[in-house]
């Protein structure tokens, strides 16, 4: 009872702040961010909510800025009771941060290498059940998810990762040259890796874990200020940028890439939450020390995913936007599909383990660690 007191009174809070804000109805859809630095130092700032994927443009199924606030009206088939929260199977109770220091490893993390499989105006996760609700989002990873995805379906599909287990979702806005859109090519390099100072604390994530990474809604400032905020856009010798960089020579392997980390500090309750955030939050510097632990209300560290995305484009970047508005729209979802003997043994070898890992969980520095995974990507 205790539990579920807490996450209502949160839902409320939520709503407050929303309708307050915002002057209108509808499922709380406000996230305040932790102010952490993050396992890259970043800066902190207040986060808003990825809900309101605006109107259809002209001329293709692209969507405009995003500013128009159009809440989810139909609860994920995995929300049983319908109050925006999906509990987890196997919460995790009585957790507290763990502020140990561990002997010092530069790396504690391991790549998945995942490639496009579609694009689709839908989002499981924002509007569940509602095709063509959102923008349009190019997705990774898992090849049948669409808005009516759940836990089941992904776990029954297939996947375009190296890894056979990984059958985990992965989506962003589409990225366009005018009318044209621009899908990165090849398999793109999302990293699995600790954001606290404790790498040994590192749990896997649960099966059914999802979340929303920034806000289609954030302005180009709270972008920049966004505790997973890396290096933003950048191509060639331009970093740190909030718009698509404009120096951006015609080379032949030259490309725009974003780097941006999410939160990975969970409630320990939750799968979801209604504003699909506040269930996760960002580490946070512990007071009086260089250390990234995480808050006492979300105790359980999971692994930091960070997207490094690469697309096709050189040259002119005059005509480039994204499906949900300008550069600074940019955000992603995560729905966790993963086999979860693949990831824990993945977890545990390198993050926990203190290792630089690639898709087989091999760290060619440390070669006497050996692998995780046979030369198939799967558990021998």
């Amino acid at each position: 009872m205790a539990r579920r007191a807490k996450t209502v009174s949160r839902a409320l809070i939520a709503g407050a702040v929303l309708l307050t804000s915002l002057g209108i109805g509808g499922i709380a859809v406000s996230a305040d961010a932790d102010p952490a630095a993050g396992a890259a130092g970043s800066a902190g700032g207040s986060v808003t909510a990825h809900q309101g994927h605006g109107t259809q443009a002209a001329g293709h199924s692209r969507q405009s800025t995003g500013h128009t606030m159009q809440p989810s009206t139909k609860a994920s088939a995995d929300d049983r009771d319908g109050d925006g929260y999906i509990p987890a199977d196997r919460p995790v109770t009585g957790a507290e941060p763990s502020k140990k220091e561990p002997p010092h490893r530069y790396f504690h993390e391991f790549q998945a290498h995942c490639n496009v499989t579609h694009t689709a105006p839908d989002d499981p996760i924002v509007y569940p059940g509602q095709p063509g609700k959102s923008h349009d989002h190019t997705f990774m990873g898992n090849t049948t998810t669409d808005a009516h995805s759940t836990t089941e379906s992904l776990d029954n599909g297939s996947t375009d990762c190296l890894a056979p287990g990984d059958k985990s979702a992965y989506w962003m806005p589409t990225m366009f040259d005018g009318d044209e859109p621009v899908l990165p090519v090849g398999e793109q390099t999302i990293y699995y890796k600790s954001g606290v100072t404790d790498y040994t604390s590192v749990r896997p994530f649960p099966k059914g874990m999802r979340f929303v990474v920034g806000s289609p809604m954030q302005t180009a400032e709270e972008f920049r200020n966004h505790p997973g905020f890396v290096e933003g856009w950048e191509c060639g010798e331009s970093y740190f940028n909030v718009d698509f960089p404009t120096d951006c020579p015609d080379t032949e392997n030259n490309q725009i890439n974003i780097r941006f980390q999410a939160p990975s500090c969970w409630d320990g309750e939750n799968l979801d939450s209604p504003d699909h955030q506040s269930h996760m939050a960002y580490p946070l510097v512990e007071a009086g020390t260089n250390n990234n632990v995480c808050p006492d209300d979300h105790p359980v560290a999971l692994p930091m995913i960070e997207f490094k995305m690469a697309f096709p484009v050189s040259g002119d970047t005059s005509g480039l936007s994204l499906a949900s508005g300008a550069a600074y729209s940019f955000h992603y979802d995560f729905f966790s599909a993963w086999d979860d003997r693949t990831l824990a043994a993945m977890v545990d070898h390198c993050i926990v383990g203190g290792l630089q890992c690639d898709p087989r969980g091999y760290d060619e520095t440390n070669p006497d660690q050996g692998a995780v995974l046979d030369e198939n990507y799967e558990l021998p």
